[in-house]
């Protein structure tokens, strides 16, 4: 392993004694920002809560819920005046009020701050070029990396998802070396290349993606790295927290750390709201401490992670989460049995016959639940003349039931015969009554 290099030497590596000390101390100062919003002004006074003398204490705090954002849009949660706010971001929702997120100019500084320790940390530098292939506006994500990558000194491009040909081009003329970008459109921006007939030595200089924003495999994560020529990080946020820049994985992409001095992580039963100890696997729940316009006690995420007990030898003392498993309200229960699409993911990816893009579809047959998978083969394999396609087939049902114990019914299709989304993949459609 080559040196490791520190962008903050004092705080990543903060003895955790010293870290305990100070995210009490931060806690503290939240509680009393909290009182400030509407929300928790109700909520604390009524639990007669102003101070905690632990971090054991933290379990006295109420769970924080996107429903209860949504039910006190849209100032419910402020607790600065307006006039000190200068920016809102807002996550989407399909029904009701959408969730709305404050930000103070001192709550901007910071999460930039956290991005170029992120970036940093991956050995991102200020001579990298790095080109932003993720959303702008109300969506964090392609803000959030953007002004952290400028804090970093590097030459920022804001492309914006979408039009390939236009997004290599950039690459190749700026000499792109970083990309952020999701999962999936990686995946299709490397068919893309190949079919454009792009060496990657010769035409490109990438050595960085930085993926997230859709759950995905490691397997996936090494397809990305095989096709690109590159090492991809995993990144994770969300937008209550302050979008990407609340956990990312090191140099050894083995867990991402969560940066403790902003974010206190618990793991919980799901079901209970019990605090699980670390190794568990449960419900992310974040409390932020140092957040000034809207400060967020014990907020449920619904990403299902574990905290990995073991300290990183890379020598940070920030906690780290174990790769996310997915989200909770994204479990498919078929017949009684709880199924992540990602592990679906992980079985489609490790086939070498198989391409990059797959759908699940769930149906209601006779009162019993069936799993369809439909998934394209490799370019260059046809569905008609390979031989072996009942064979291949019948491999891909076995290894699903073995890793899902529900056995599918695999569909295999020609490449590039599935829809493509410009954003996030549509990959799960559950065609059950009420889904």
């Amino acid at each position: 392993m080559a040196l490791v290099s520190y962008c903050e030497k004092y705080i990543e590596l903060l003895p955790v004694k010293q870290l305990q000390e100070l995210q009490l101390k931060c806690l503290n100062n939240t509680i009393k920002q909290a009182f400030n919003a509407p929300y928790y002004r109700n909520v604390l006074t009524e639990k007669g809560i102003s101070e905690l003398t632990s971090l054991k204490q933290i379990t006295k705090l109420p769970f924080t819920t996107k429903a209860d954002l949504r039910n006190n849009f849209p100032y419910g949660f402020l607790a600065v005046d307006l006039d000190e706010a200068v920016r809102l971001h807002s996550s989407s929702g399909t029904t009701g009020n959408p969730t709305v997120v404050f930000h103070t100019q001192q709550d901007i500084e910071e999460w930039q701050n956290l991005i170029k320790r992120c970036l940093y940390m991956v050995r991102a530098r200020s001579s990298d070029i790095f080109q932003n292939m993720m959303s702008y506006g109300l969506f964090t994500g392609g803000l959030g990396l953007h002004y952290g990558a400028e804090k970093l000194g590097m030459l920022t491009i804001p492309i914006g998802p979408g039009n390939s040909k236009r997004q290599i081009m950039f690459m190749k003329h700026f000499k792109t070396t970083i990309i952020h970008i999701l999962p999936s459109y990686a995946l299709r921006l490397a068919g893309l290349l190949r079919e454009m007939g792009i060496d990657l030595d010769k035409d490109l200089h990438l050595r960085i993606a930085l993926i997230g924003a859709e759950p995905h495999s490691e397997e996936i994560r090494r397809k990305i790295e095989k096709l690109l020529g590159l090492k991809a990080f995993n990144s994770y946020g969300l937008s209550e927290m302050c979008g990407p820049g609340v956990a990312f994985e090191c140099e050894l992409q083995q867990g991402l750390h969560v940066w403790e001095d902003h974010f206190y992580p618990e793991i919980i039963d799901p079901q209970t709201g019990e605090v699980l100890p670390e190794g568990e696997e449960g419900e992310i729940v974040l409390t932020t401490l140092t957040r000034q316009a809207m400060p967020l006690l014990r907020f449920r995420t619904r990403d299902l992670s574990k905290i990995i007990p073991e300290a990183c030898a890379c020598g940070r003392t920030h906690r780290r989460l174990q790769r996310i498993k997915g989200r909770d309200d994204d479990m498919l229960i078929i017949n009684g049995v709880n199924i992540f699409p990602v592990q679906i993911e992980k079985v489609l990816m490790r086939i070498p016959e198989i391409g990059t893009n797959y759908a699940i579809h769930v149906k209601k047959e006779n009162y019993m639940d069936k799993l369809y998978i439909n998934v394209e083969l490799k370019k260059g394999i046809s569905s008609g003349a390979l031989k072996e396609l009942e064979a291949l087939k019948k491999r891909i049902n076995d290894e699903l039931k073995a890793e899902i114990t529900v056995t599918p019914h695999v569909q295999l299709v020609q490449a590039t015969s599935l829809p493509v989304q410009e954003g996030k993949a549509a990959r799960v459609y559950d065609h059950r009554a009420g889904n």
